[in-house]
């Protein structure tokens, strides 16, 4: 496995997470675990590094998707972590009217 594969699955785990945990935090606004305010906060903190890492591995890949450079898994955890950043947003907003 190859260092790009290698950070763009990490990449994807933590954007994956993020999305897991937005969901709970804005299906269950009150709820102890996962939910409410550090849920949301959470999920914001994982979309963002899953973006961060996945936007390093697509910068510094020097071929395209299918070489095994990871460029394809880099731009999965774009797409994850842009989506548990939105969760998040979204249940920190919902966390804050109900509180």
């Amino acid at each position: 496995m190859s260092a790009g594969r290698l950070g763009a699955t990490l990449a994807a785990l933590l954007g994956l997470a993020g999305l897991v945990v937005g969901a709970l935090a804005l299906g269950r606004p009150t709820a102890r675990l996962g939910g409410g305010r550090r849920g949301a906060v959470l999920a914001l903190a994982a979309g963002v590094a899953g973006m961060a890492l996945g936007g390093l591995v697509v910068t510094t890949s020097d071929s395209g998707i299918g070489t095994g450079n990871g460029r394809g898994g880099g731009y999965l955890a774009l797409v994850l972590g842009l989506l548990a950043v939105g969760l998040g947003v979204l249940a920190l907003t919902r966390s804050r009217r109900a509180g």
